[in-house]
């Protein structure tokens, strides 16, 4: 009597450990290695084209406040001082249009945006430049310069950028020489421009339409 109840205490754990087992067998193996609904939530989603510059990176503008693409060249504006130190240059892909920016640190400067053939040549120092594209824009800034009253430099970025996108394949430095800088915009064709000047911080803003 004592043996019987002896196997009747290993036997029923047994019993019960396998019935666990056969439970979970029969339920459906993807269930094993789901991800649960919120962590895939939060894993980002794949960009459509990782080489394009974040729109919130190259100043987007309220639609309200851009005018019209215009094939007529010059454009121009008077600026705001008479000495604008740039402290950025960057440059971003938008949707219909490639985006070039200024910024500046005492205000804007008395520019001109015009059509530019090359060959092209360093101000001052007379050396070629290299810009590539098959159309080419040309931004002479009066007044706005790298130079400081201190003999310094208020940029120290890129002079040169290929992105490559759409229209805008290339935007080169032409020389920055007594207080006036002059910058090369290549294109991959002939294109009409939108001018736009923006305060807090004080910006040129340059779109090339597709």
């Amino acid at each position: 009597m004592r043996r019987a109840s002896l196997l009747a205490l290993i036997v029923v754990p047994l019993l019960a450990a396998c019935a666990g087992q056969g439970a979970g067998s029969g339920s459906d193996p993807a269930s094993a290695t789901a991800t649960p609904a919120a962590s895939l939530a939060s894993v980002p989603a794949a960009t459509d084209s990782p080489s394009a510059t974040p729109t919130s990176s190259v100043d987007a503008v309220p639609s309200d406040d851009l005018g019209d693409f215009t094939c007529d060249l010059p454009l121009e504006d008077g600026g705001s001082v008479g000495v604008a130190n740039i402290v950025d240059v960057r440059v971003g892909a938008h949707d219909g249009y490639d985006r070039v920016v200024f910024e500046f640190e005492q205000g804007t400067p008395d520019l001109t945006l015009d059509r530019a053939t090359p060959p092209f040549t360093g101000d001052a120092s007379g050396l070629p430049i290299e810009v590539n594209g098959d159309s080419f824009l040309g931004l002479t800034m009066r007044g706005g310069s790298k130079q400081t009253d201190e003999g310094t430099s208020s940029y120290d970025g890129p002079t040169e950028f290929e992105p490559s996108f759409d229209i805008l394949e290339a935007l080169v430095e032409g020389g920055d020489f007594e207080r006036q800088s002059t910058w090369y915009l290549g294109l991959t064709a002939e294109a009409c421009a939108r001018l736009t000047i923006l305060d807090g911080p004080p910006r040129i803003v340059i779109d090339i339409e597709h």
